[in-house]
C-alpha cells in the first residue's frame, strides 16, 4: 500500500484518489481511478468455459497427422512444430501500392512472412501445464525463429492469443510469428522513447525500471535470479504483467542456457498463477518485444492479460 503524501491523514493515497500515471514506453498518461473498484457490480457474470479439449483430434488442423486447409498433412511431430501460416496477414511478394495523388491517402508497401508454431503435440496441454523441459523447447524454438527471420526482416513479432475470448480460433496450444518489412507502431514508439531515455539518463529505460521495481516490491508478482514479473506502474488492464530480464539483453537468441531455463521456470509460475486466479485456463494476449535494428532496447516480453 502506498502511503499518504506528507504523512497526513488527509493526504493523497494512490489506492483512494484518482490520478494520472505516466507510461514512459508510450509517452502517454493513464488515468487511475482505483476507488471505482468499490462500486457494486450488477452487470454480466461469466461462467467458466467447459474444459473439454481432446488430447488429439484428427479434424483439428494443428494436431499431428492432421490435414490442414491447404491440403498439407502435418508430420507426427513430438515436440514443437513450425509451419507457414495458411492464411497469412503478410506475404513476401506483395506489390507496391499505387500513388493516390493526395497526401491524405497515403499507402506504403507491407511485406513479410507469417508462421505458426505449435507448442506441443497434445491439444489439452497449455504452457502452464507443460513441463519445464517442454517450455524450454518452446523458448529455444522462439529464439531460432527470431534469428532466422530477423536475418531478412527488420521486425519479428512473436505473440500468443490464448482462448476464444482473445480471438484464438483453435484451442491447440500455439503461437504466431510475424516478420515484417516495417516497424509496427508499437515498436516504433518504444524505440523512440527508449532511445530518448538512454540519451538523457545514460541507462536503458527498462533495465532501470526493473531495478526500481525490484527494490520497491510494490508491484512484484514473481521473480528469480534472472527475471522479474511486475504489474506495470502504468498498467491499463485489470490483469496486466510485464516480464523483464535483470541484465541488459536485447534478443531471445542472446539468452544463455541458464537464462532460458529460468525463463521457462518463471513463465510457468506466472501462468499457473493466472490459471489459479479464477480456476480456469486463463485467456490472454502475450507478445515479446526485443531489439529494433536501429536501437538497443532491452528485451521486454509483456503479458497484457485481459478478462
Amino acid at each position: 500500500m502506498e502511503s499518504a503524501a506528507g504523512g497526513g491523514g488527509g493526504g493523497f493515497r494512490a489506492s483512494e484518489h484518482q490520478h494520472s500515471r505516466y507510461n514512459p514506453l508510450r509517452d502517454e498518461w493513464v488515468l487511475v481511478s482505483a476507488h471505482r473498484v468499490k462500486r457494486p457490480w450488477q452487470g454480466q457474470l461469466e461462467k467458466p468455459p467447459p474444459e473439454d479439449v481432446p488430447r488429439w483430434d484428427p479434424k483439428n488442423p494443428l494436431c499431428p497427422g492432421a490435414t490442414r486447409a491447404n491440403g498439407e498433412v502435418n508430420p507426427n511431430y513430438e515436440g514443437t512444430f513450425v509451419f507457414p501460416n495458411d492464411f497469412p496477414a503478410l506475404q513476401p511478394d506483395a506489390p507496391e501500392p499505387d500513388d493516390s495523388g493526395h497526401p491524405l491517402f497515403r499507402a506504403a508497401a507491407a511485406r513479410g512472412v507469417c508462421k505458426v508454431m505449435c507448442f506441443h503435440p497434445h491439444s489439452d496441454l497449455t504452457l502452464p501445464l507443460m513441463s519445464l523441459m517442454e517450455i524450454r523447447a518452446v523458448i529455444d524454438a522462439w529464439a531460432e525463429l527470431e534469428a532466422e527471420l530477423g536475418a531478412s526482416y527488420p521486425w519479428v513479432q512473436i505473440f500468443e492469443n490464448k482462448g476464444a475470448m482473445m480471438g484464438c480460433s483453435n484451442p491447440h496450444p500455439h503461437c504466431q510469428v510475424w516478420a515484417s518489412s516495417f516497424l509496427p507502431n508499437e515498436a516504433r514508439l518504444e524505440e523512440r522513447t527508449q532511445r530518448q531515455h538512454h540519451s538523457q539518463h545514460g541507462v536503458p529505460m527498462l533495465l532501470e525500471y526493473a531495478e526500481q521495481e525490484a527494490q520497491r516490491k510494490e508491484r512484484l508478482v514473481v521473480e528469480n535470479e534472472d527475471w522479474l514479473v511486475v504489474v506495470p506502474y502504468w498498467a491499463t488492464w485489470p490483469f496486466q504483467t510485464l516480464l523483464l530480464p535483470r541484465r541488459h539483453v536485447l534478443r531471445l537468441r542472446d539468452l544463455c542456457d541458464s537464462e532460458r531455463d529460468s525463463l521457462a521456470s518463471i513463465m510457468r509460475r506466472l501462468l499457473i498463477k493466472y490459471d489459479n486466479l479464477f480456476q480456469v485456463s486463463f485467456p490472454y494476449s502475450m507478445g515479446w518485444h526485443g531489439e529494433c535494428p536501429i536501437s538497443s532496447a532491452p528485451l521486454s516480453p509483456s503479458l497484457p492479460l485481459h478478462t
